[in-house]
Formats: structure tokens, sequence, C-alpha cells
């Protein structure tokens, strides 16, 4: 499979989710430290602009599938940073590459990201 390195980025997070240091166990958003993390506006399924890959987050942990093949493309954590913003720790599988994004909810159903090499790019909830 060829990939552009905008789709492969975005497949790196959600693959979407798109993006070094250690990926850690799931923690509790806002560092509670107090057993399984509690839902959060980002709790849910969300997909690439392209359709490339749907992520899954759920308490502090996603994982990213590619949605022609199933395979798990991306996997980490994410904490809830403030108001409306989300950080992730993302290990792509592909490319056995680890990075940071920050994302931001523009809308209830939009992601905007940043990745720690500055490409940018929207994940959209799924319905």
């Amino acid at each position: 499979m060829t990939l552009s390195f905008k789709h492969a980025s975005a497949l790196a997070l959600a693959s979407t989710l798109a993006i070094a240091g250690c990926v850690s166990a799931p923690q509790a958003p806002y560092g509670s430290g107090r057993g399984p993390a509690a839902s959060s506006f980002v709790d849910g399924q969300w997909t690439d602009q392209g359709g490339i890959a749907i992520s899954t987050f759920s308490g502090g942990a996603f994982q990213s599938v590619a949605t022609d093949t199933g395979n798990k493309v991306s996997e980490g954590t994410y904490r809830v940073t403030g108001n409306g913003t989300v950080e992730i720790s993302m290990t792509s599988l592909i490319r056995q590459t680890q990075s940071r994004i920050n994302c931001a909810l523009v809308t209830p159903t939009q992601l905007n990201c940043t990745n720690d090499s500055g490409q940018q790019f929207s994940l959209i909830r799924r319905g």
C-alpha cells in the first residue's frame, strides 16, 4: 500500500488519529491516579478526513485500525490537558515510531490536531 506523507501520518494516529519517549500504561485523565479514567469528550470513535483509519478512545487509551484491512496501525494513551484539549502519546505500529499529538475540540464532532513535527490534521467523530 502506497500512502502520501499526509495520509501516512493521519493513518499513524487515527492512525487518525497520526505522530518520543515510551508509551506508558493508560492513566486517568487529570492525573488522579484513582482507578480507571473517567469518560471525557474525546472518548468514542474518530476517523481521519480521508477515512483511512478509525481510532477508538476509551478510558485514557486509544488504538487505530485501518479501514481497508482492520489491522491495528497505532496505539497509545491520551489525557485531557485543558478545556477541550487533549494530548496524545502514540506509537505507530507501521513505522515503529513514537510521537506526541496535541488536539483541540473545535466542534463537538471535530478535533484539530498538530503532531510533534508540526503537521496538522483533523479527526471527525463517527456517528
